[in-house]
C-alpha cells in the first residue's frame, strides 16, 4: 500500500523531502498531526552509569567508565565512573591500570577505595609465577614442534599480556599464532582476538586489515562472527572519519550479534553509531531505503528510541523536531569512547542537510520562517546560509534587507546551446578520427611499417 500512496500522490512527497510540512507548519487537522503534537521530547536526563556499564564487559567496560570521568563536568558522576571502574578492576589482574584509577580517585571515596598494596602485590607475584610457566610450557611446544600446541601457547600468552594491560606483547602473541593455524577457525580466532587488541590500543589500520584477512576465509564465518567483523570494521571507518562506509558496515550488522561482543561494542551503539552516520552521509533516498525500510536495523533502532525518532523525523522534514533530539541526546554522546571526537562533525553535517533539504525546491524562502522552523536566529541562520553558499552547496543569492533567500537557477537556455556545442566538437572530432583511420588503412601504411621492422 505505500508504494501505491507514493504514486497516487508524488507532490505531497515532494513537500515532505523539502521543508514543507515540517513542525512549525499551519495547523492541521489530521490526525497524524495531533500524534507529533502531543509526542514527548526526551530530556537531557543525565547518564544512567550503571546501566550504561551493564552494556559492556571486560577492558572496554573500565576504559569507558575512565572516559566519562575524564570528560564529565559532573563530579557526582565522575566519582560513581570511578567507584564502578575501581570494583571492575578488583575483578582482574591489571595493577597498573588499578594505580591510575586509584590516583584519579584520590582518596575523595573514602578508605574502601584507596590504595590497596597487599593487592597490587600479590597480583603481580602470581603474574610472575603464571608468566614463567607459560614461558616453560611454550618452549617445550616449540622443543616438540607440534604446531597446535605452540598455538595454544602463545595464545595463552595474549590473554596473559592482555589481562594485565599489556596491549602490544598481547597483539604480537596472537599475531605470532599464525603460523601454527592449521584450520579456518584457527584463522579466525587469531583475527578477532588481534582486532579486540588493536581496538583497545586505537591502532585502527590493523583492526582494517585483520577484518580483510578473516572475510578471506568465509567457509569458517558462522553469523555472529559476521556481525562482529562488521561492528569492528565499522568502528575503524568511524575512526578515519569515513562516515558514509562506517554507516553501511553498521546496517549490515545482523540480529546475531546480540549481545556476544559486550567486550567491544553493544547493541545500542550499533543504532547509535550506524543512524548517527546515516544521517550525516546518506541523501534522502538511501536514508529511506537503507536505514527506515531496513527491518534488520529497525530492530536495533528499537533499543534507542531517541535515534530512531530523530532519523524519522529528519526523513518527513520536522527539523526542529530532529534537532531538538540532537539537542538533548549531545550530552550523553560526548561521553561515548568512539563518538566523542566525532559528534561535532556529524552534528555539523546532519544540520547542514537539513539546510540544504529545507531550502533545494523553492525559488525564493522566508528566511524569517526558516529561522523559525529551525529554532533558530535569523541573523544564525544568514551566516550558516552564507557558509553553505559559498561552499556551493546551495546555489542561492541573499537579501539580507528583506531576509529572502533567492536561488540562483541555471540558464536553461545556455546551458541547452553549450550541450549543442559540445556534441557538434565531439562529432566532428570522431569524424576526423575516422577520415584519419580510412587513409592509413587506404595506403596500407600500417603494413608497410610492419614490413621496415
Amino acid at each position: 500500500m505505500e508504494g501505491e500512496d507514493d504514486a497516487s500522490n508524488p507532490m505531497m512527497e515532494e513537500m515532505y523531502a523539502n521543508g514543507i510540512g515540517g513542525v512549525d507548519e499551519l495547523p492541521s487537522s489530521s490526525s497524524s498531526a495531533t500524534t507529533r503534537k502531543n509526542r514527548p521530547i526526551i530530556s537531557g536526563e543525565q547518564l544512567d552509569i550503571e546501566a550504561y556499564a551493564g552494556l559492556y564487559t571486560g577492558r572496554t567496560k573500565i576504559m569507558r567508565l575512565i572516559f566519562i570521568a575524564d570528560h564529565c563536568d559532573n563530579p557526582g558522576m565522575q566519582l560513581e565512573a570511578l567507584r564502578m571502574a575501581y570494583d571492575e578492576i578488583k575483578k582482574g589482574e591489571n595493577t597498573q591500570l588499578f594505580r591510575e584509577v586509584v590516583q584519579k580517585i584520590d582518596g575523595r571515596l573514602g578508605p574502601d577505595y584507596t590504595m590497596d598494596s597487599a593487592w597490587c602485590s600479590m597480583v603481580d607475584r602470581k603474574a610472575e609465577q603464571r608468566k614463567e610457566k607459560l614461558e616453560n610450557e611454550l618452549n617445550a611446544y616449540r622443543t616438540n614442534l607440534i604446531k597446535e600446541s605452540i598455538r595454544m601457547g602463545y595464545n595463552d600468552f595474549g590473554d596473559f599480556y592482555y589481562s594485565h594491560g599489556a596491549l602490544g606483547d598481547a597483539f604480537k602473541s596472537y599475531v605470532r599464532t599464525r603460523d601454527y593455524c592449521t584450520t579456518s577457525k584457527h584463522i579466525i580466532q587469531m583475527c578477532l582476538s588481534a582486532i579486540l587488541v588493536s581496538i583497545e590500543m586505537g591502532q585502527f589500520t590493523h583492526v582494517t586489515s585483520y577484518v580483510s584477512k578473516a572475510e578471506q576465509t568465509p567457509e569458517a564465518l558462522d553469523p555472529p562472527t559476521v556481525a562482529k567483523l562488521r561492528c569492528a570494521a565499522g568502528l575503524a571507518h568511524l575512526e578515519a572519519k569515513k562516515y558514509k562506509l562506517a554507516a553501511r558496515k553498521f546496517l549490515e550488522v545482523g540480529q546475531e550479534l546480540g549481545n556476544s561482543y559486550s567486550e567491544v561494542i553493544a547493541p545500542q551503539d550499533v543504532a547509535t553509531y550506524g543512524g548517527l552516520c546515516a544521517l550525516a552521509s546518506f541523501d534522502r533516498a538511501e536514508l529511506k531505503n537503507k536505514v527506515i525500510d531496513n527491518i534488520n536495523f529497525r530492530n536495533f533502532l528499537e533499543l534507542v528510541p531517541e535515534v530512531r525518532e530523530l532519523i524519522n523525523d529528519f526523513y518527513s522534514s520536522h527539523y526542529a523536531s530532529c534537532l531538538e533530539y540532537l539537542g538533548n541526546l549531545k550530552s550523553n554522546l560526548m561521553l561515548d569512547i568512539h563518538l566523542h571526537d566525532h559528534l561535532e562533525t556529524l552534528y555539523d553535517q546532519i544540520r547542514n542537510k537539513a539546510l540544504i533539504q529545507y531550502t533545494h525546491p523553492f525559488v525564493s524562502v522566508d528566511m524569517r520562517m526558516m529561522a523559525d522552523a529551525f529554532k533558530t536566529s535569523v541573523s544564525g541562520l544568514e551566516k550558516e546560509l552564507e557558509a553553505l553558499i559559498t561552499d556551493n552547496q546551495i546555489q542561492a543569492r541573499i537579501d539580507s534587507h528583506n531576509k529572502i533567500l533567492y536561488a540562483r537557477h541555471a540558464d536553461q537556455r545556455n546551458a541547452t546551446f553549450q550541450r549543442v556545442l559540445q556534441t557538434g566538437n565531439e562529432f566532428d572530432r570522431d569524424v576526423r578520427a575516422m577520415l584519419l583511420r580510412a587513409n592509413l588503412l587506404k595506403h596500407e601504411y600500417n603494413i608497410r611499417a610492419s614490413r621496415k621492422l
